[in-house]
């Protein structure tokens, strides 16, 4: 099984270690790098499928690596890093990356994370004109919502945010992207309307608005659409 070429950037040798073998298992073509002009280099000049990248590289901040890998490629990014911060995390969602896992982390979810990444950027590379989970689906070109195959009426900014999540189905989505793709680039909108947008959309998508399964909280930072692996 060929899953698609990796790129590893991390300049701590036992991550090194333990990734390698365990992303080659999963059907990847591995490659790595210690620096982020090494990154940069190698990406540049062979075609990758996604990037493992670690903020805290010793010759420059991964979220530089991350804005010069945005000015021209559409590569799935999915950052590994021990830095717990909120504002990292979202300093890093919002110039471009897909994902954020931190350290220490299980193999397993990483997987997952790069799997929804992959998927995530096939669907807005294919100008899909639907998203279909296994309880939910978007109509992008009508402009509707279908809830296990019943159709849910919503307003306006409603549909804009759950066209927002489907469109990056699977990745976090910032309170920042949300108001840029629901009010517009330059709206004067904090997060709170944000929150309460969800709590709307929750309402009317979710059987049990209290435990959410299909709009999911990354506390601080956004929201995300589950996958059907997440759904159960």
């Amino acid at each position: 099984m060929n899953a698609g070429q990796l790129l590893l950037v991390d300049d701590e040798p036992q991550i090194l270690r333990a990734l390698r073998p365990a992303l080659s298992a999963a059907g990847y073509e591995v490659r790595t790098a210690e620096n982020g002009e090494a990154a940069l280099a190698h990406l540049a000049g062979e075609p990758c499928d996604v990037v493992i990248l670690d903020l805290g590289l010793p010759d420059m901040d991964g979220k530089d690596v991350i804005a010069h890998i945005r000015e021209w490629s559409e590569v799935p990014i999915v950052v590994l890093s021990a830095r717990d911060l909120e504002l990292e995390k979202i300093a890093a969602l919002d110039l471009g990356a897909d994902d954020f896992v931190n350290k220490p982390f299980g193999v397993g979810e990483l997987l997952a994370r790069i799997r929804a990444a992959v998927r995530g950027r096939d669907r807005r590379l294919s100008g899909q004109a639907r998203f279909r989970s296994a309880e939910l689906e978007v109509n992008f070109a009508a402009r509707r919502a279908f809830v296990q195959g019943e159709e849910i009426r919503l307003t306006p900014r409603e549909y804009d945010l759950v066209r927002a999540l489907a469109r990056h189905a699977g990745r976090v989505v910032t309170h920042k992207q949300l108001i840029a793709a629901v009010w517009g680039p330059q709206a004067s909108v904090d997060a709170q309307f944000v929150r309460v947008l969800v709590a709307q959309l929750r309402q009317k998508l979710e059987e049990n608005p209290s435990a959410p399964r299909i709009v999911l909280t990354e506390p601080g930072v956004g929201y995300r659409l589950a996958t059907d692996d997440e759904m159960g």
